[in-house]
C-alpha cells in the first residue's frame, strides 16, 4: 500500500495509507522505532445508531494535501448517509504533536450527532510486549507508555478538553482482537488501565443544530515521560489547535520561498515541485538522516524496512536539497556521513538515524576469502555531492572540519583500493544491491569522488594530496575507456566480472541497465561523446516498457517485486529511470525543441505520482499503481533535480537569460 499522506516535523513522522489509515508512526527519530509496527489505526465513525469504519468500500476517500503545506485536505463521504467530513491533519512544526481538525455540517433538518471514534494500536518500540495504556484524570486523556516513549490523547469540542467516552483492553491475544471490534456497537466501556499487548478507542461527539457546521479536534502528544506530554497537551490546551495549525502552515509556506529553482509562471509541474521538496523534508531527520522510505508494508517481502540511511540515497538527496536552496539540511547529512565513515575510509551498506550500523545482506567472506561488504558508489557520490554542495554555497567554514576525517579519508580509500595493473576500482556491490563486480556506475563514482577530493585539497592548499588524488582520477578515466568500451556492440559494458585467478582479466556483462545514465552527471564521460549518446541510445530501446504506462525499467529482465505474469516485459517502471533518461535528454538538446522529449519525461512522472503527489519506488507496468515502498525518497529527489536540469538547459538555450557569478572553482558533472 502506498503512504499517501506521510506529515511530520523531522522528529516525528506519521503516514497514513490510501485506506486513510495510521500506518506508520516514527519518533522520536524519522525512519527508527516504528511504534506502529505496521499495525493501522483505524478512523470510526456512528451517524443515525450505524457505524462505520472509514477504511470500508462504503466510504469515498479524497487524500491530498493543502497547498504549499505539510497539513492535509481529506474529505470522506459516505453517499449512504449523506455524511461528508472534511479533515486537516498536521503534525505541528516545532512540537511533537499530530493534531486532526474535523468538520461536519449536519444534513438534516433536525438536531443530529456524529461520532467520531479514534482507534490507536500502538507497538511501543516496535513491539507488542509489555506496553501499557490508561486513562489518566490529570489530563483527561489516555496515555500509552513503555520506557522512555509517551503517547497522550486527546480531543476538544467546543469549549471541551478532554476525552469522556473510551475503551482500554488487550489485542493478538488469546483470540481478543482489541477494542476497535468492542466499537463497534458505540458502546466504550471505560476500562481504566490495561498491560501487555494494548490498544484504545476513543469517541468524540459533534451534536449540531439542522444546517450547522461545527468542528471538533483530536491530538496525539509524543514525548519520552508523562511530564513531558501532559506538557504537550497543556500547550495544545493553552495555544489552542487552530493557532498551531495556523503556525505550522506559514512555517512550511515560508519553508518553500527558500527554493532556488526560476521556475517560469503558472509552470504546471510546481506543485509537484513543491510537493516533492516537502515529502522529501518528511524523510529527512533533524539530525542528518535522509532516509530512504518509511513504508512499512515492504516487511511483507522481506521482514525488513527501507527506513535506513543509505549513503547514495542520502548524497543524491543532498545534491537535490543543494539545488533546490536547502544547504543547512543537506549539511547535516554531510556531518551524519562524517560521523559514520569507517576508519578504512568507506562507507558500510546502510545506517540507522542514531548513526549505528544497519542490517545488511552483503557477506564479510565469499568464496574462500574475507571481502569488504560495502557498495564504493556510496563513498565516491557523497564526495561528489559534497564538492557540489561547496561549490553552490561556499560555507568554508563549515566544509572544513570535515576535510581531514572526511574528504581525505575516503579519497585516499578511493585512490588505494585498486588494481595496481588495470587502474580500476576492486570489485564491490552495484548500486541494485544484487550482484558483485566492477561496475560503470561504481567506477563513475569512484572518479568523481577522486575529482572531488583532489578539488577540495587544492581549494585548502594541500597540494600534494591534490596531485595523488587527481592522478588516481585520471588513471580510474583512462582505465574506464580501455575496459567499458565494448568495440563489437558500439556502447559500454554495465560490468567486468575479474577472473578469480587472473583478476585483470574479465567476463563482460552488456545488460542494458539505467545506471549507465548516470555517467555524465558524475564527469566521467562528456554527454555529447558519440559513445554516450549511442549507450543512451541503446538503454532507452531495451528498458523503455512497451505498456500503456511506459517508463524505463532498471535493467534487462529485473526480477524485483515484478509479477510473473509480466515476464516479457524488461521490468517494472521506475520514477529513477525514467527521470534519469530525462536528464540526459537535457543535457544533448542543442535547441529548444530538442527539449521537449524531457518535458513529456517529467509529464510522466507528474502523471504517475499518487493524487497527493507521492511518488513509489516504482509501478505496476499493466495499472500504473505502486509496486514497493512509496513515497521514495530519491524518486522525489530526483523529480527535483531533472525539474532544475530542464530549467537550467531552457535558459542556457534563451540568449538573454543572465550567467552566474564565476568564483573559481566548478562541479564535476552537473
Amino acid at each position: 500500500m502506498a503512504r499517501d499522506i506521510p506529515i511530520g516535523n523531522g522528529n516525528m513522522l506519521v503516514a497514513f495509507n490510501h485506506l486513510y489509515q495510521i500506518c506508520d508512526w516514527y519518533f522520536p527519530l524519522v525512519g527508527q522505532e516504528n511504534h506502529t509496527a505496521g499495525h493501522p489505526f483505524r478512523l470510526g465513525i456512528m451517524w443515525q445508531h450505524q457505524f462505520s469504519w472509514v477504511d470500508d468500500a462504503a466510504w469515498e476517500r479524497r487524500l491530498r494535501y493543502q497547498e504549499r503545506t505539510l497539513a492535509t485536505d481529506v474529505t470522506l463521504a459516505h453517499a449512504g448517509w449523506g455524511v461528508t467530513v472534511r479533515v486537516t491533519d498536521f503534525v505541528d512544526v516545532h512540537d511533537n504533536i499530530l493534531l486532526r481538525r474535523f468538520e461536519w455540517q449536519n444534513p438534516r433538518a433536525e438536531p443530529a450527532a456524529l461520532r467520531i471514534f479514534f482507534h490507536h494500536d500502538f507497538h511501543l518500540y516496535g513491539v507488542d510486549v509489555g506496553d501499557t495504556v490508561f486513562y489518566d484524570p490529570m489530563t483527561q486523556a489516555l496515555v500509552h507508555y513503555k520506557g522512555h516513549r509517551y503517547f497522550l490523547m486527546s480531543g476538544q469540542v467546543g469549549e471541551a478538553v478532554g476525552v469522556s467516552e473510551w475503551a482500554i483492553g488487550r489485542k493478538e491475544v488469546g483470540g481478543m482482537e482489541g477494542t476497535w471490534r468492542d466499537a463497534e456497537d458505540g458502546r466504550l466501556e471505560q476500562n481504566a488501565i490495561a498491560q501487555g499487548s494494548v490498544d484504545s478507542t476513543y469517541a468524540l461527539t459533534l451534536e449540531l443544530d439542522a444546517g450547522q457546521t461545527g468542528v471538533l479536534w483530536a491530538w496525539v502528544c509524543a514525548g519520552q515521560s508523562l511530564e513531558e506530554v501532559r506538557q504537550l497537551n497543556s500547550v495544545v490546551a493553552f495555544e489552542t489547535p487552530g493557532a498551531l495549525l495556523d503556525r505550522t502552515e506559514a512555517v512550511w509556506r515560508l519553508w518553500l520561498k527558500k527554493k532556488r529553482v526560476s521556475l517560469a509562471e503558472a509552470d504546471p509541474f510546481e506543485p509537484l515541485y513543491d510537493r516533492s521538496l516537502l515529502i522529501l523534508r518528511t524523510n529527512v531527520d533533524n539530525r542528518g538522516g535522509i532516509l530512504a522510505a518509511n513504508d512499512s508494508d515492504i516487511m511483507h517481502h522481506s521482514r525488513d524496512t527501507y527506513s535506513y540511511v543509505w549513503p547514495r540515497d542520502g548524497a543524491w538527496v543532498a545534491r537535490a536539497l543543494d539545488v533546490a536552496g536547502y544547504p543547512t539540511l543537506s549539511a547535516r547529512f554531510f556531518a551524519f556521513a562524517a560521523d559514520v565513515l569507517d576508519p578504512g575510509g568507506y562507507f558500510l551498506h546502510k545506517y540507522n538515524p542514531d548513526r549505528s550500523l544497519a542490517s545488511s545482506w552483503h557477506p564479510w567472506w565469499m568464496e574462500g576469502r574475507p571481502e569488504l561488504p560495502i557498495q564504493e558508489d556510496e563513498t565516491g557520490v557523497v564526495l561528489w555531492a559534497l564538492w557540489q554542495h561547496f561549490v553552490d554555497w561556499r560555507d568554508v567554514e563549515v566544509v572544513e572540519p570535515w576535510l581531514n576525517r572526511l574528504v581525505f579519508e575516503a579519497g585516499q580509500f578511493l585512490a588505494d583500493y585498486r588494481h595496481p595493473k588495470t587502474g580500476l576500482p576492486w570489485p564491490s556491490w552495484d548500486l541494485w544491491e544484487e550482484r558483485r563486480g566492477i561496475h560503470a556506475y561504481t567506477v563513475a563514482a569512484v572518479y568523481a569522488g577522486l575529482t572531488a577530493a583532489s578539488r577540495f585539497a587544492r581549494a585548502f592548499g594541500a597540494r600534494e594530496r591534490a596531485a595523488s588524488f587527481q592522478r588516481a582520477a585520471d588513471e580510474v578515466n583512462a582505465a574506464f575507456f580501455q575496459y567499458f568500451w565494448d568495440q563489437a556492440e558500439n556502447r559500454f559494458l554495465r560490468r567486468l566480472v575479474p577472473s578469480v585467478d587472473a583478476p585483470d582479466t574479465f567476463q563482460t556483462d552488456a545488460t542494458a541497465d539505467a545506471s549507465l545514465l548516470l555517467l555524465p552527471q558524475l564527469g566521467l564521460v562528456d554527454p555529447g561523446d558519440p559513445r554516450m549518446r549511442q549507450t543512451a541510445r541503446w538503454v532507452r530501446e531495451r528498458l523503455w516498457v512497451p505498456t500503456a504506462v511506459g517508463g524505463l525499467a532498471r535493467y534487462e529482465n529485473d526480477s524485483y517485486q515484478r509479477d510473473p505474469r509480466h515476464m516479457a516485459l524488461p521490468g517494472n517502471p521506475w520514477f529513477l529511470c525514467t527521470l534519469w533518461y530525462a536528464d540526459y535528454v537535457m543535457m544533448t538538446a542543442s535547441t529548444v525543441d530538442e527539449l521537449q522529449p524531457a518535458s513529456q519525461l517529467l509529464a510522466w512522472a507528474a502523471d504517475h505520482a499518487r493524487a497527493s503527489g507521492v511518488m513509489a519506488e516504482q509501478l505496476d507496468p499493466e495499472r500504473g499503481t505502486p509496486v514497493s515502498v512509496s513515497p521514495l525518497t530519491w524518486s522525489h529527489a530526483a523529480f527535483v533535480l531533472s525539474l532544475a536540469r530542464y530549467r537550467e538547459a531552457l535558459a542556457k538555450l534563451t540568449p538573454q537569460t543572465a550567467r552566474g557569478e564565476d568564483w573559481g572553482v566548478e562541479r564535476i558533472g552537473w
